[in-house]
């Protein structure tokens, strides 16, 4: 699932394999930017903002947020692809590399000065390098709505998703459904950055810190399964802001209160 971990290294890959070098294939395959052609120009660099890409070429940013099942893929020149072709949206490629984004739910582009049209509304990026603790603990502690939906509106911080919102707040002892101005805001939002650090450079993410399949999660999916702290069954349900933004919810009703 992508989160801000995983779009921080999608960045960083990309980057690697593309910074630098001039734009020799550019096709954007959505209506609206059908035509578009940055061939000639030099792709300057690749940064993430929370969940969202941004790839600065030329004067401009070809922009897009991999929601549930994008993924960018870098290959060699004349390299098979590792997904059909049906599900590229975006293709960029130089004399040394191709990067592909399949299944990526937004693509946009627009003038480099303009990105704030796209990611202006973010709030502090727990991995960005303008990361401010306080600003973040001050926009949570503000919403009044359960925690769960507070630490996952990206205006209050940027790069958590779901399973980090549940394994968080099962690691500080917070029960889901508790407003967000009553808690620790200050505490929970360090905890948030001290987690998504600790998994921005590992191959498979964990919260646990066991790496071994079905070891790497408290409550996450595992549902009507013991605590691994008291052994009390974990339960499910749905919250959201409304009920088209819900999120399927996990939690130990004893460890969380």
């Amino acid at each position: 699932m992508p989160e801000g971990d995983t779009v921080f290294r999608a960045a960083r890959r990309l980057n690697d394999a593309l910074a630098g070098q001039e734009v020799t294939r550019f096709d954007l395959r959505v209506p609206r930017y059908a035509t578009a052609d940055l061939t000639g120009e030099t792709v300057h660099e690749v940064v993430p903002r929370g969940k969202h890409l941004l790839m600065r070429i030329g004067d401009q940013t070809l922009h897009s947020h991999l929601k549930m099942e994008g993924r960018w893929l870098v290959f060699r020149p004349g390299e098979r692809w590792r997904s059909p072709a049906y599900q590229a949206r975006a293709i960029l490629g130089t004399a040394r590399a191709v990067a592909v984004g399949f299944e990526i739910a937004m693509v946009d582009l627009v003038p480099t000065d303009s990105e704030s049209e796209l990611v202006g509304h973010l709030g502090p990026d727990l991995l960005g390098p303008d990361w401010d603790a306080a600003e973040a603990a001050r926009r949570v502690a503000s919403d009044p709505r359960p925690v769960h939906v507070a630490i996952l509106d990206q205006r209050n911080l940027a790069g958590l998703g779901n399973e980090y919102a549940n394994e968080l707040l099962f690691v500080r002892g917070i029960l889901p459904t508790r407003p967000a101005t009553d808690v620790d805001a200050a505490g929970l939002v360090d905890t948030a950055a001290r987690m998504i650090r600790a998994n921005r450079d590992r191959a498979g993410r964990t919260f646990t810190g066991d790496t071994r399949p079905g070891q790497q999660d408290w409550v996450y999916r595992r549902e009507n399964k013991p605590c691994r702290r008291c052994g009390t069954l974990i339960r499910r349900t749905d919250l959201g802001a409304n009920p088209t933004s819900e999120r399927i919810v996990f939690w130990c009703p004893v460890c969380q209160t």
